[in-house]
């Protein structure tokens, strides 16, 4: 079983609104909301990408989330490299293993954050919460924030767990994308979206990541679950690798997500620099594509 059906349907009771450590409080909007209230106001879905820090290294990295900026990216997801990739598929498994193999640490990931929001796009860091919660919650909010991170997405932290988070998130003004499933009831769905701020990560299909033909049947069924419970964005991830396919998504999503078919092209260029230059064509291909018009 993936991680995301694990962590999306443990228990289905919802949480106490009243819980005082799990209250979402009141923030400005952020990177992340001024992102989509842009998109929206020109009649399309916000692109957010995916790439991994350090693969495959650091200054590559870096280089490449920029294209992807340059090129039309709103918004991206700057991987933590973490050594049990439960939610990950293997061209992500693989290149988070040769940033790891490469030496990669959580300051380069902030530096890669930094360089993300000086490109002028917000920047997520999508991690698992191990390396979090070893870090402290509070520290790496701090440290985020002060790198111009705009919050976290966080596939395998439960809402019952995640009290730490919360209260961090809260006090450094940062936005937490909780994860909603095909299999995720109602009563849970409400649960995790009152949680969200900035967007909810709504997962296509139930698996691991990786490019798929066409865009699972289930993915407008969870983005309608989505809308039933918050206003907040939702923004569609797993599977999508065309302009075509983004075009799609488009179509019923506040957000199209893509991370493999970004990470693939890195991993398939013969030099950095033709890696850098097809990540930009790709990031090209898909803002055309999530333009409803």
């Amino acid at each position: 079983m993936s991680t995301t059906s694990t962590a999306m349907s443990h228990g289905d009771a919802a949480l106490s609104t009243g819980d005082a450590a799990l209250s979402t409080g009141d923030a400005a909007l952020s990177p992340v909301g001024r992102a989509f209230e842009k998109a929206a106001a020109e009649d399309r879905a916000v692109l957010v990408g995916y790439l991994p820090a350090g693969f495959p290294d650091k200054q590559t990295a870096i280089r490449a989330a920029r294209a992807m900026v340059e090129e039309g990216a709103d918004v991206i997801e700057v991987g933590l490299p973490y050594s049990d990739p439960l939610m990950d598929g293997p061209v992500i498994a693989d290149a988070v293993y040769r940033a790891l193999k490469g030496g990669v640490r959580v300051k380069d990931v902030f530096d890669t954050v930094q360089a993300v929001a000086d490109a002028g796009a917000a920047a997520l860091v999508m991690t698992y919460w191990n390396p979090v919660d070893r870090y402290g919650a509070d520290a790496f909010s701090r440290d985020l924030a002060n790198a111009g991170g705009a919050g976290l997405i966080t596939p395998d932290l439960t809402p019952e767990e995640a009290g730490p988070w919360l209260a961090a998130s809260d006090s450094h003004q940062l936005d937490r994308v909780f994860l909603v499933a095909p299999s995720s009831p109602a009563a849970r769905v409400a649960a995790i979206t009152r949680l969200c701020r900035g967007f909810v990560y709504a997962v296509s299909l139930m698996g691991i990541t990786g490019t798929r033909d066409a865009v699972s049947s289930s993915a407008e069924g969870v983005v309608a679950s989505i809308r039933e419970h918050t206003h907040l964005p939702a923004a569609v991830g797993l599977g999508v690798s065309t302009g075509a396919q983004a075009r799609q998504v488009a179509g019923f999503a506040d957000g199209v997500i893509v991370g493999s078919a970004f990470v693939r092209r890195l991993a398939e260029a013969g030099r950095p620099d033709d890696g850098v230059a097809a990540v930009r064509d790709l990031a090209a291909e898909l803002a055309a594509g999530v333009r409803r018009r």
